[in-house]
């Protein structure tokens, strides 16, 4: 059975990072593409980053240069190191997961992911 469980989300200033942690179970991770995924209250689910079972990675605009996206097949764990974090940045980040590569075209498609944890959340003060 799949399981992705989330961690590392907070609070912190504006400026500040944090590294958010996704462990997943019940798959080997080394052949499924992996994203981040964020949703703040009153808005849309916002595609944040994503890396497929190559390798290759994406970005949404609003990120890019700021966050980078991971993945130790080791250990089975995907990660999001996120940098010059700002207020915008608050919201639950979650991660998910699809059995080989996805499309890495923006904005990340959220139906292309059928494996979804529960979430994390971060929060940016100013």
């Amino acid at each position: 059975q799949v399981q992705l469980v989330e961690s590392g989300g907070g609070s912190v200033q504006s400026g500040g990072s944090l590294r958010l942690s996704c462990a997943a179970s019940g798959f080997p991770s080394i052949y499924y593409s992996m994203a981040w995924f964020r949703q703040a209250p009153g808005k849309e689910r916002e595609g944040v980053a994503v890396i497929n079972s190559d390798g290759r990675t994406t970005y949404a605009d609003s990120v890019k240069g700021r966050f980078t996206i991971s993945k130790d097949n080791a250990k089975n764990t995907l990660y999001l190191q996120m940098n010059s974090l700002r207020p915008e940045d608050t919201a639950m980040y979650v991660c998910a997961a699809q059995y080989g590569d996805v499309s890495l075209a923006t904005p990340i498609w959220a139906g292309q992911f059928p494996y979804w944890g529960q979430g994390t959340q971060v929060t940016v003060s100013s």
